[in-house]
């Protein structure tokens, strides 16, 4: 009767309804079970044992950029090894559905640290497509490993109806014809299945390449005329708006956000980067629960995006792309592709003076918290200064400024000097009540991007453990079961997508994750090579024993951190269309 069946399991429907030991069965890539007596194994291709292990349905991972990844390595594994079976790609105004390779490797390069020459050659090598239906019968004639969705974005759109120059020249508005193609670009993206459209205003996201090297992306130039008829669309078709306000300017937030209420109008869908706990203005965290609680009781339909784990990142030399939100910082990363000309720039006391002024500004809008005694050297040539922060080698070198003790080293050795600090999400206590809070929507995992800077591809295994580890010592924040809604159905349902649960008749998206292992394991980096980049090293996750089976619509794909040899061979994952849950 059955092609699967996973036994004695703590089964989680992806609801937030109570968990139960049960059998499951799974045919033809469905649930067909949900049984609390033993199922007839008679026949059966394949038995899981779940005893004291969890089964819930895969995780879904909203906000990526596996755009150009997806096309050289169509499994995504380095999410599935994690339990995240579907994911969302087109995020922050970018995606390949339009531009051409060398706009691609502008758009992506710098803001999303993909190595510019392979977004190249992998978009004009790969790409078969010249609209939204051809991307996704692309993408579906791939060996996916995972089930994937998509924003459309609005710089590809832009800069695919205006050139990039046109598109990111503040003097250029877009002709009516201009207007009228990037709506249809936008509707038939949706036509095709798309979530919605993403839209970018922060203003410390720049281009790569040569053309137009560090002017911002496409969309921060577009006026309110053609955001409010993109948006009229998505309000129409009821689809989200994935944005990224403009952290200097408030007014750019208050739009964003209040363009959720409807108004003599559909509502519409809007979710916004980001909810986070940020160190260099401790107080503003109070303020992303009550907007979010205005204008949902205004009968908006507005979420706030949030990573739910501490924002740790690491830096090679002065590549961090949050240096792009002060001038000295941005001028350094302008220069990332000409290295003897940075030095020398790095090395100059004028520019040093601007640094420091930069970094001793304190007030205003800001991400990085500019403190070098809270910034750890982890790797370097000179090992007298690995474990120190800049701030204590400047201390230990006479009382040099922490800034020019950052540059001394950096001048000295380059991207050799690597780091480390934590931007935000630092306190647990805040942590735990933006994970509960019901405008706020967990992802922002930005998988696929940042290889050297980040990596969060566990960010729902380490919600689940934080969760866990608050039950057993009394003091619960959430259920269990609370918690696995949150990273599964409820982002699912929101986005109307086929995934997320794991009740009779629902497509079998699996993770079986033993409880034992969510540990301290979890919160470990480690690097593996990609080979598709010529085996550039990527900061991944590795905690194989806490995710003991991974199944993409009843297909085993991944388990204890190996592949299944039909994972890349054949297709498990599929393009969910928007609206068409079964």
């Amino acid at each position: 009767m059955y092609d699967t069946i996973i036994k004695d399991g703590r089964w989680f429907d992806g609801t937030g309804a109570p968990s139960a030991i049960r059998d499951i069965g799974i045919t033809d890539g469905r649930v067909a079970a949900v049984s609390a007596e033993p199922l007839d194994e008679t026949d059966c291709g394949r038995v899981i044992d779940a005893a004291g292990r969890w089964v819930l349905p895969g995780m879904v991972d909203i906000h990526t950029h596996y755009d150009v990844e997806v096309l050289l390595d169509p499994t995504l594994s380095e999410s599935l090894r994690h339990g995240v079976t579907t994911i969302v790609l087109g995020s922050c105004s970018l995606s390949t559905i339009h531009v051409n390779g060398s706009e691609a490797g502008d758009l992506f390069g710098r803001v999303e640290a993909i190595p510019h020459k392979f977004v190249v050659s992998a978009v004009d090598g790969l790409k078969t497509w010249n609209s939204a239906h051809g991307y996704v019968t692309a993408l579906e004639s791939l060996p996916l490993g995972a089930n994937l969705a998509a924003f459309i974005g609005h710089s590809d759109i832009r800069a695919a109806q205006m050139g990039l120059e046109r598109s990111t020249d503040p003097a250029v508005t877009p002709t009516e014809s201009e207007l009228k193609a990037m709506e249809h670009k936008l509707s038939e993206a949706l036509d095709a299945g798309f979530v919605g459209m993403s839209s970018q205003q922060l203003l410390f996201d720049k281009l790569d390449g040569e053309v137009c090297r560090s002017r911002t992306l496409p969309s921060t130039y577009a006026r309110q005329k053609e955001r409010r008829r993109l948006n009229r669309i998505l309000r129409e078709r009821k689809r989200a708006l994935q944005g990224g306000p403009d952290v200097a300017r408030p007014q750019s937030l208050v739009a964003m956000a209040a363009s959720s209420l409807g108004i003599f109008r559909p509502n519409l869908k809007v979710s916004l980067l980001s909810a986070a706990d940020i160190k260099a203005i401790p107080g503003v965290v109070r303020i992303f629960p009550l907007i979010g609680k205005i204008l949902n009781r205004l009968g908006g339909d507005f979420r706030w995006q949030h990573l739910p784990v501490p924002f740790e990142v690491y830096s090679d030399g002065i590549d961090l792309p949050v240096f792009e939100e002060f001038g000295s910082g941005a001028a350094a990363l302008h220069l990332s592709n000409q290295i003897e000309e940075r030095r020398a720039l790095l090395a100059d006391e004028e520019y040093r003076r601007w640094f420091r002024k930069d970094y001793d500004k304190k007030w205003g809008p800001r991400v990085w918290h500019r403190d070098f005694f809270d910034a750890e050297i982890t790797e370097c040539p000179d090992e007298s200064v690995i474990g120190k922060t800049f701030g204590q080698v400047g201390v230990d070198r006479g009382g040099v400024h922490p800034v020019d003790a950052f540059l001394d080293l950096v001048v000295e050795y380059g991207p050799k000097v690597r780091w480390r600090t934590t931007i935000s999400n630092h306190r647990p206590e805040v942590l735990d009540k933006l994970a509960a809070d019901p405008s706020v929507q967990l992802g922002f995992s930005d998988a696929g991007a940042h290889l050297r800077n980040m990596a969060f591809y566990n960010f729902g295994l380490r919600l689940l453990e934080r969760v866990h580890k608050a039950q057993l010592a009394g003091k619960p924040f959430m259920t269990i079961e609370h918690a696995v809604h949150r990273v599964t159905g409820e982002l699912a349902d929101w986005y109307d997508l086929d995934a997320g649960h794991l009740r009779v008749g629902d497509r079998a998206d699996v993770v079986i994750i033993d409880p034992m292992y969510l540990d301290e394991s979890l919160e470990e980096y480690a690097e593996n090579p990609i080979p598709e980049y010529d085996n550039l090293s990527r900061m991944v996750n590795r905690n194989d024993n806490t995710v003991t089976a991974v199944l993409v619509n009843g297909e085993y794909v991944f388990g204890l951190g190996e592949k299944s040899p039909a994972l890349g061979t054949r297709r498990s994952g599929q393009f969910l269309r928007a609206g068409r849950r079964g």
